[in-house]
């Protein structure tokens, strides 16, 4: 990994991202059925689920906006896709379906940001952008499953729409660690801020009041 390390620093990949206040939380699919590794979990993510319990009460007591996304497909399937015809088990994820219901110790509290998406992007498709820009985040904190999927295409479109990523680590986990790793790697040189949570937590409280 060294010899690829040393050809993005050399071609200016990697730069520092400097957290902007105020900053919002995106917990994205840390649902039943991804906590379950007979469903669509394993790996790290029970792990990632648990450090991002601490996270959350963090956020709610700073009073940073909350938001968090589900996988839910409609009960006729009619918003069947191209996301639910390569995995067609997405599809088993309705509205009341136990499997896509988010894990009870992160379960969003009144004036959180509950988003329902069909494809893995908690963005595509979503008020989720709106709901942030209008409550004027500027760093978006992120956790949650999985790291190479839903995870890393939420994160590619924050970066997009302006918003400064932080993906916490050890908070985001997916059924397989190589591409866990893998996608931790390629997101910090291209698009996002990659570090644990309790650094990260240590770097917001050092940021200036905002004025």
């Amino acid at each position: 990994m060294s010899a690829e390390l040393d050809t993005y620093r050399r071609q200016g990949f990697g730069s520092t991202l400097e957290p902007l206040a105020p900053i919002a939380l995106l917990i994205i699919d840390f649902v039943n059925g991804f906590a379950d590794p007979d469903v669509f979990g394993g790996g790290n993510i029970p792990a990632a689920i648990e450090r991002t319990v601490p996270l959350l009460a963090h956020a709610r007591e700073q009073q940073w906006p909350v938001a968090h996304s589900r996988i839910v497909y409609a009960d006729d399937d009619a918003d069947h896709n191209v996301f639910s015809l390569k995995v067609p088990g997405m599809l088993t994820l309705k509205e009341h379906a136990h499997n896509s219901a988010i894990v009870p110790e992160l379960a969003p509290r009144d004036g959180e940001l509950v988003v329902r998406k069909s494809v893995p992007s908690a963005f595509f498709g979503t008020s989720l952008a709106a709901w942030l820009a209008h409550r004027g985040v500027r760093t978006l904190v992120v956790a949650g499953a999985v790291t190479s999927g839903c995870v890393r295409a939420s994160v590619v479109d924050a970066m997009q729409y302006g918003f400064r990523p932080f993906v916490l680590s050890d908070c985001v986990g997916d059924r397989a660690i190589g591409p866990h790793e893998a996608n931790l790697f390629d997101m910090a040189q291209k698009y996002a801020a990659v570090m644990p949570r309790d650094e990260a937590l240590a770097l917001f409280r050092q940021m200036p009041a905002e004025t």
